[in-house]
């Protein structure tokens, strides 16, 4: 019965996140603080009105870890979001899910933990996939992947900032500090470059907020009810719904040498999140 429901909320949470997305690649003619202003909002209204409802308090109690926290993941977003323009959307999310792997870099400094040798290869196996992606496949620029992966570095930070910060604040706090500053940052950043949406667009952009919360909620619930190394390993299920859905409404194509990269980079960080998983429990 656990396994069944994991595998739902992590299915319906992915594929909110891969319509997200979707809509991020389909929404490209519109400027990239436009688009971190509309995901930002839509999310915003949301967790505002449930901190209202739980009577939270909206300040939190780590104000400074909260404000890093959405400084570096609005920072992450942009760049992800940005990256979309250059990339598959396949590609740009399954780059963007090294993330682990610097957040684990990080940790060796910040949190004073170590990195087994076993992870090590792991981490190689993804980095192989990354040199394959740039190597072998002409359709990934040196723009996308610089923009995809200093996005990945930033969200490594988000993690730790996350680790730090503990059971002290509630989960909507954190989100609400993040959305607050995503919404303020794109909406002033995307002034001079606004552009009215028209037609389907205004519900494109209205529902990007949502989708997104849709998408962290029922991770959240999947993590709620079972251990990590069986819930953490289907977040990768946004690589493939992404990659199909890429392929029937946007009409990307992956090469050989795209697939066998993400491919690489995904069996990395799986394996890497089995083997801490172990040896936690």
């Amino acid at each position: 019965m656990i396994l069944r429901k994991v595998l739902i909320y992590m299915s319906l949470g992915a594929l909110a996140f891969t319509i997200m997305n979707t809509m991020v690649k389909h929404l490209a003619e519109f400027n990239v603080y436009e688009i971190v202003f509309f995901r930002g909002l839509g999310s915003l209204l949301i967790t505002m009105a449930l901190i209202y409802r739980l009577k939270l308090p909206v300040f939190g109690n780590q104000k400074k870890l909260l404000v890093i926290r959405a400084i570096t993941g609005t920072s992450s977003m942009t760049l992800f979001f940005a990256s979309m323009k250059y990339l598959s959307a396949a590609t740009a999310v399954s780059l963007r899910y090294l993330a682990p792997i610097f957040s684990a870099i990080f940790a060796i400094y910040f949190l004073r933990e170590r990195i087994k040798l076993p992870q090590w290869l792991f981490f190689i196996i993804s980095f192989t996939g990354v040199l394959i992606l740039k190597g072998f496949d002409a359709n990934v620029s040196n723009i996308g992947l610089g923009l995809i992966m200093a996005a990945a570095v930033l969200s490594g930070l988000v993690y730790i900032s996350i680790s730090k910060i503990g059971q002290r604040d509630h989960p909507l706090v954190i989100i609400n500090y993040f959305m607050f500053t995503a919404t303020a940052f794109g909406g002033i950043m995307a002034i001079p470059y606004w552009q009215s949406p028209q037609g389907l667009d205004w519900a494109f952009l209205a529902t990007l907020g949502i989708f997104g919360f849709v998408g962290q909620f029922f991770m959240t619930k999947a993590f709620q009810i079972a251990a990590n190394n069986l819930v953490a390993p289907l977040k990768y299920l946004e690589v493939l719904f992404t990659g199909i859905i890429g392929f029937l409404w946007l009409g990307e194509t992956y090469t050989v040498w795209s697939l066998l990269g993400i491919v690489l980079i995904v069996t990395g960080l799986v394996s890497n999140v089995v083997y801490k998983s172990r040896r936690n429990s």
